[in-house]
């Protein structure tokens, strides 16, 4: 049934509980495991000079030590636990909106499932703050399972 899995993740404990539900359904079905790390220009632009964030647009992240450094951790979590299951993973980084790209990564890459993290903000946070999630449900044709990560 599934037999490429995505899971987007920014090294969060939210993204984190994603990757166990993501890894339990890899190693169910056999399946590979994709983990993207898409770094938010939007938010990058309000830190950032314009050549570095032309640098980020660009998918130049080499030279950029602190999110490479933060790219590298989230997918190498995902890397190392599948691993440890015997699950392939295939690590990726891009630049952009997260819910466009993860939308594009999903189709460009014939994934059968996106599993992702939500805080289950609602209300005033939720109007300010968006939802990536929220987001990537309506922008993507690919099946998505959301892991509430509220705790009880």
């Amino acid at each position: 049934m599934y037999d490429k899995i995505l899971v987007p993740t920014d090294g969060s404990d939210t993204a984190e509980q994603a990757v166990e539900h993501a890894l339990d359904l890899a190693d169910k079905y056999g399946a590979e495991l994709h983990a993207l790390y898409v770094v938010d220009i939007d938010s990058m632009s309000l830190a950032l000079g314009a050549e570095q964030l032309d640098r980020i647009e660009q998918g130049q992240f080499d030279q950029m030590e602190e999110v490479k450094a933060k790219a590298d951790a989230a997918t190498g979590y995902v890397a190392e636990h599948g691993r440890d299951r015997g699950i392939e993973v295939v690590e990726h980084i891009s630049s952009g909106r997260p819910h466009e790209m993860v939308a594009t990564y999903a189709e460009n890459n014939d994934i059968d499932l996106v599993v992702m993290g939500s805080h289950g903000r609602s209300g005033i946070k939720r109007a300010l703050l968006g939802s990536v999630t929220e987001r990537t449900l309506r922008e993507t044709r690919v099946p998505v399972l959301v892991v509430d990560a509220r705790e009880d």
